[in-house]
């Protein structure tokens, strides 16, 4: 309760700071923009993020669903003052950074809405390779203290941010609990400001290194997997999301019997 209560006062104030009555851009919105202009630029590949499935980048048909998916994310979290979502699913496979990352573009393309994504599944880190990145961002490194946020943050057009780590690490719930380490988040999201944070987590029923940091989080999606998660799976994470954070909804991917621009089904809780 006390989370959702700060959380709630965070995007009060967020909303009341962005602009003076007469409409100019106070002191700490010109400082969000200077944050966010600082962010060295990570150019894309079309081509290879459509290969690697991640096809939100563009306003085109086969991303409608992860536009529903942005609409529906957008109003639960403004409705309810949030900003943190963990990603996650009960087992591996389950394609949860794909969905996530195509959520992460699908709210990029709204010209208000300023998106951080930040790599936290150290087990087995991928979303640098998804979107083609030469490698040697350790984002962990920020986490332990190590070197500066800046310096590991890579920034997709003017509000879309990544924060990726190239090499895994064993044994990351100890970095994740870590009182540093929820410090750390907070200065970067006093810095940034962004309107939503998507934390890619480790999958629920493999490790406790979600459960480390499910305390630092506003709420939490679910990805499952069509005919691969089991029914006794989906319960068994929900119930152990449920008793650290919000659950927000489900998503079921990898649907067969959806139609050609539709790969992805959804359902929210």
């Amino acid at each position: 309760m006390e989370r959702i209560q700060s959380a709630l006062a965070k995007a009060r104030a967020a909303r009341e700071g962005k602009a003076t009555p007469g409409g100019k851009p106070t002191v700490q919105a010109a400082a969000q923009a200077q944050a966010w202009a600082e962010i060295a630029e990570l150019p894309l590949d079309a081509g290879l993020l459509t290969r690697n499935r991640i096809i939100a980048h563009a306003s085109v048909p086969e991303a409608a669903t992860f536009d529903v998916m942005r609409t529906n994310l957008l109003r639960q979290m403004r409705s309810n003052g949030w900003t943190r979502v963990a990603v996650t699913s009960p087992t591996a496979g389950c394609g949860k950074t794909t969905v996530l990352l195509n959520l992460a573009f699908s709210l990029a393309r709204l010209a208000d809405v300023k998106v951080l994504v930040i790599e936290l599944d150290l087990r087995r880190p991928s979303i640098g390779r998804v979107l083609g990145g030469k490698g040697g961002l350790d984002f962990a490194s920020v986490l332990s203290g190590a070197r500066p946020p800046a310096s590991q943050l890579r920034r997709w057009g003017p509000n879309l941010a990544f924060g990726c780590t190239s090499s895994p690490l064993a044994s990351p719930a100890e970095l994740l609990s870590a009182p540093r380490t929820a410090d750390i988040i907070d200065a970067l999201e006093e810095r940034l400001r962004p309107d939503i944070i998507l934390f890619d987590t480790t999958p629920m029923l493999v490790s406790d290194d979600t459960i480390a940091f499910l305390d630092q989080v506003d709420c939490a999606l679910m990805i499952a997997a069509a005919e691969e998660t089991t029914a006794s799976d989906i319960e068994h994470c929900g119930k152990e999301l449920a008793k650290y954070t919000q659950v927000l909804g489900v998503v079921l991917n990898r649907c067969r019997f959806n139609d050609a621009t539709q790969d992805y089904g959804m359902s929210y809780s």
